[in-house]
């Protein structure tokens, strides 16, 4: 007979895969899919167009409709630039804390609801349960839509457990997004003579003011709906990385930088893609009355809906149920609920560890932390008995 690992085999073995959204992930693919297989249940995958990442989905219990899946992703950060006390890709033991990329954003999970499958498998269930690992999560949740579909292989589930860190909180909302690359075409001259040409990077510089204007203009008004339950209760926009230029006494002829937006619910992707797209169009009409061939192009990276709170939410119920947990939770970070949620899935975020760990060198997961979400999933099984 296969052997059983614990929650805790089955993290460290995870972590030693170092899956950087940036690299593949099929090595941990492969040994998931291995050690599920080796006890009988059947999985599926989802392959990336270059077959290079795959999502890994299966199902366990009678073949009806109705289950609960549990929710995960197998990418992580990387580990570049920061300044580890620890082998980032190994478990390491301290002070009640297992350090280790992805420990808590959210392998520590995953490990968990690997274990609970296989122990559906050999216990027995019901009312099924399923598993969905993703990749891509960490930019942009882009693996979350294919999986989903794709997932329409097994009989359809109900509800949807999305293990993100949470302090095992039953979170029923958070913040979606759209992203942009923007590259800012401009015309190169001498600087003496700038006005006959046309920066990039100074024309870039306007299209970044104008955010920060926006940013001020939704700090100063009255949160309206749902935002009010957010921090910070309203639409945000962010730069994060800039570069261009060639000289200083040159006209920038490119400038490249990325711009997101972080929505509350309650207004859409489509309200806030309106209006950079009419702010560049204006901006590149007053750059083309200097030359002509100039411009700025926005390159949508990735879209997130926002993950809305709703009534008789089935997901939020069970994890309630299971958790004990009444109070009302929202957060400003995104993920693959609110895929779920326009899926038509009754979905809700609960997981353990701090999210304000993850991401971070020298990332952890409390030992008490991971020992909690371990009793979820023992009450979760009796649950689905």
């Amino acid at each position: 007979m296969a052997k059983r690992h614990s929650p805790r085999d089955i993290l460290d073995r995870l972590v030693e895969f170092p899956t950087v959204s940036r690299d593949s992930n099929l090595g941990l693919i492969n040994w998931v899919e291995d050690y599920l297989t080796d006890h009988g249940i059947v999985c599926h995958r989802h392959w990336n167009e270059a077959r290079d990442k795959a999502a890994l989905f299966a199902h366990v219990g009678p073949e009806v409709e109705g289950g609960v899946i549990l929710s995960g992703h197998t990418d992580v950060v990387p580990v570049d630039g920061q300044a580890w006390t620890t082998e980032p890709f190994s478990v390491t033991e301290r002070d009640g804390k297992l350090y280790g990329r992805g420990t808590t954003d959210m392998k520590g999970f995953d490990a968990l609801a690997i274990w609970a499958l296989v122990e559906a498998q050999h216990r027995g269930v019901s009312r099924p349960l399923q598993i969905a690992l993703s990749y891509d999560e960490e930019v942009g949740c882009t693996g979350a839509p294919p999986l989903i579909e794709s997932m329409a292989a097994l009989p359809r589930a109900s509800d949807v457990l999305v293990g993100e860190p949470t302090s095992m909180r039953v979170v029923t909302g958070h913040k979606g997004g759209v992203s942009y690359w923007v590259h800012v075409h401009g015309f190169e001259v001498h600087s003496s003579i700038l006005d006959q040409g046309v920066s990039a990077i100074m024309w870039g510089a306007k299209l970044i003011d104008w955010a920060n204007r926006v940013n001020d203009e939704q700090a100063a008004a009255e949160p309206k709906g749902m935002a009010g339950l957010f921090v910070p209760p309203y639409t945000n926009v962010h730069v994060g990385q800039i570069h261009g230029g060639t000289a200083h006494n040159i006209t920038a002829k490119d400038c490249e930088f990325g711009l997101g937006f972080r929505v509350v619910p309650g207004e859409t992707l489509d309200q806030w893609r309106a209006r950079v797209t009419d702010k560049a169009a204006a901006l590149t009409q007053a750059m083309q009355a200097v030359r002509p061939e100039t411009r700025i192009e926005l390159i949508e990276k990735f879209a997130l809906p926002p993950f809305a709170p709703t009534e008789n939410n089935g997901a939020e119920a069970l994890a309630r149920q299971i958790t004990g947990d009444n109070s009302d939770n929202h957060v400003s970070y995104g993920t693959e609920a609110s895929h779920f949620q326009v899926a038509g899935y009754d979905a809700v975020v609960c997981g353990p560890g701090d999210i304000a760990v993850a991401h971070q060198p020298d990332e952890y997961i409390t030992v008490a932390q991971f020992q909690d979400g371990h009793r979820f999933m023992e009450r979760l099984l009796e649950t689905l008995k």
